[in-house]
């Protein structure tokens, strides 16, 4: 029984915190048109870029979720948020802006979180290729040892990708609370009485981190139990 109970608290650790994001960014995508005199979300990830003196950073739309993509040098929003008067579209616009200053900055952590990125994608993928190996090596070698390494090393690849979600939340926090939050109260884009809520939506953000970490970390402990039988 307390075994059952936690798992399901882990679950819920893992699955609520998504719930939540998800609620409050749509909670405060109404009205719709609040910031229609000040500017959509990407008319303002470009003033701030240009303020910043970022001039070579593009403002694109994109179907892949808000985010900012340091090779292309490119604040990419959802459509909702490109397109958008809402809170939530000048708040995500803002926290964008916040990783092209860590970029332009070249920030110790942003550059970390980059190059392990890069370093787990290749790991991912050599993870698969080596759990869906191991059992064929194991029939045709007949050599349990090697096929012991084989896990451990689809368990090594695996363990990058926790590695980045960990490294990825100071990372969001710095871009929400560093970056974002005192850009919107210091020079005045937000109505009164939206901070608040502003720092609501960049909080749930922050979270969507926290819980991709917890499942990272579930995932990987699952593994290491398999190899521990």
């Amino acid at each position: 029984m307390i075994w059952v109970i936690f798992i399901l608290g882990l679950l819920a650790c893992i699955i609520l915190p998504g719930v939540w994001v998800k609620q409050v960014l749509k909670k405060y995508s109404e009205p719709a048109d609040r910031y229609r005199k000040e500017g959509s979300g990407a008319e303002l990830a470009r003033h701030l870029l240009d303020n910043f003196e970022l001039l070579d950073v593009k403002v694109e739309e994109t179907d892949k979720g808000d985010h900012y993509d340091p090779v292309s040098k490119a604040v990419r929003l959802s459509a909702n948020n490109f397109n958008g008067y809402s809170l939530t579209a000048i708040t995500v616009a803002a926290h964008e802006v916040g990783h092209a200053l860590q970029d332009s900055r070249d920030e110790a952590l942003f550059n970390a979180r980059q190059r392990l990125v890069n370093v787990a994608i290749m790991g991912e993928r050599a993870g698969r290729v080596i759990l869906m190996m191991a059992p064929l090596v194991l029939l045709v070698a007949r050599l349990p040892q090697l096929s012991i390494l084989m896990l451990l090393l689809a368990v090594a690849s695996m363990a990058m990708g926790t590695l980045v979600h960990l490294v990825t939340l100071p990372v969001e926090l710095d871009a929400s609370y560093g970056k974002a939050l005192p850009i919107l109260e210091e020079g005045d884009y937000l109505q009164a009485g939206d901070l608040p809520h502003a720092r609501r939506i960049l909080k749930a953000a922050a979270l969507t981190y926290v819980a991709g970490s917890l499942a990272s970390l579930l995932n990987l402990g699952r593994w290491i139990a398999v190899l521990r039988r």
